[in-house]
């Protein structure tokens, strides 16, 4: 199996946004907003953020983004993170998660955040077992305010 993570590019924002939402259908809630995503949200992200995608024999398979908090460049949201399902079952959201990690940690973010979705409390273990902690005292800004708030999770880079 030929494994591969690039850094994405603007030209890769249609790319993203369909790969998010396939890899999002039958796994999220539908009232979530990945699955409306776009080029254009998609390339908002990647300009003040970052993404990678994950390439198994150079087909895609899998992508994560990031963008700096609102207010303080310090600190990373990972957004979007998603495997294809052709591809589950693998552990290849590992490969996605570390890559973040790494990138986060060659350019000195102090801390690294995520939610998890109410109904998807399962992956709350995946990311302790990556060093992020609850963090119930922090919210989530992009939360839909009719839906469950979602489970926010912290990993401090630097202390």
């Amino acid at each position: 199996m030929g494994l591969v993570l690039r850094e994405a590019t603007l030209a890769d924002a249609t790319l993203l946004a369909e790969l998010t939402r396939a890899a999002w259908r039958q796994t999220v809630a539908v009232t979530s907003s990945g699955h409306r995503e776009t080029a254009v949200q998609v390339a908002e992200h990647l300009q003040h953020g970052g993404g990678f995608i994950l390439l198994i024999d150079e087909q895609p398979a899998g992508a994560v983004r990031w963008l700096p908090l609102d207010g303080d460049a310090n600190v990373w949201q990972i957004l979007r993170m998603g495997v294809l399902p052709d591809y589950r079952g693998r552990h290849l959201s590992q490969h996605l998660l570390e890559a973040v990690l790494h990138h986060a940690q060659s350019c000195d973010v102090d801390e690294l955040r995520l939610a998890v979705r109410a109904e998807q409390t399962r992956l709350v273990h995946l990311y302790a077992a990556y060093g992020f902690e609850l963090a119930p005292e922090l919210e989530y800004g992009l939360a839909n305010p009719v839906e469950p708030p979602p489970v926010v999770m912290r990993r401090r880079l630097r202390r």
